[in-house]
């Protein structure tokens, strides 16, 4: 672990707001090269992983857009934002009202992050770092965000989000056209296009779906 995760963190990004869901500032990556270097540079000393933390993915951004845009979704509700990355969606859930809310990541940076930009927005997010994948469900909501990007994340966390749904939690995930999406257990409930950057993807927009998951 890098000896001041803040620091670095603020050294290597600045406070500004995703296109999809411009209420709520985050510290991110203006410039996607810069940063990627000096986490790799950090990575030969500390065993860093990449800095996905410091960008507000496609899928990231459209489950906030919809978690703001329902707030009786999560209102008094205890709120999971599971692979939080930046924690977007964890601080519009403590923005809209929920009761309880939890980030959980298994990057420590990523943490570290989460824990900075919900202070930023004056949102109160429980973070977690850890794997949790198994764990009882003990949550009313529960909301991931693009995480069908490879073959082994998905099939170990997909049918434990399916059994979260069959003990009644609401679970919503978030896609805009990763290779490796469930084709069952997915009940589409909208769907927006979301300005990317070509650093970050193959395109200037992406369209994403948002997805019921069915137990």
């Amino acid at each position: 672990m890098i000896e001041d995760p803040a620091g670095f963190i603020q050294t290597n990004t600045e406070i500004s707001q995703p296109p999809a869901c411009p209420e709520i500032s985050m510290w991110m990556a203006t410039e996607v090269t810069p940063l990627w270097e000096a986490t790799e540079a950090a990575l030969l000393r500390v065993n860093l992983p990449p800095p996905y933390w410091a960008f507000c993915w496609a899928g990231g951004q459209a489950l906030t857009r919809h978690v703001l845009d329902n707030p009786d979704m999560v209102r008094g509700k205890r709120v999971l934002d599971f692979a939080a990355g930046c924690g977007a969606s964890a601080i519009a859930a403590a923005k809209t009202g929920a009761a309880h809310v939890q980030a959980v990541e298994i990057d420590a940076m990523a943490a570290v992050a989460i824990g900075l930009n919900a202070e930023l927005n004056g949102a109160t997010v429980e973070v977690v770092c850890g794997d949790i994948v198994g764990s009882p469900c003990q949550w009313d909501v529960v909301v991931a965000g693009d995480v069908c990007y490879e073959r082994p994340m998905t099939e170990y966390i997909f049918p434990w989000l399916r059994q979260l749904a069959a003990a009644g939690a609401l679970v919503l995930m978030a896609d805009p056209g990763r290779a490796y999406l469930p084709k069952h257990g997915l009940l589409e409930i909208s769907r927006m296009k979301v300005a990317t950057s070509l650093d970050l993807e193959d395109r200037t927009s992406r369209e994403v779906v948002i997805y019921k998951i069915v137990g």
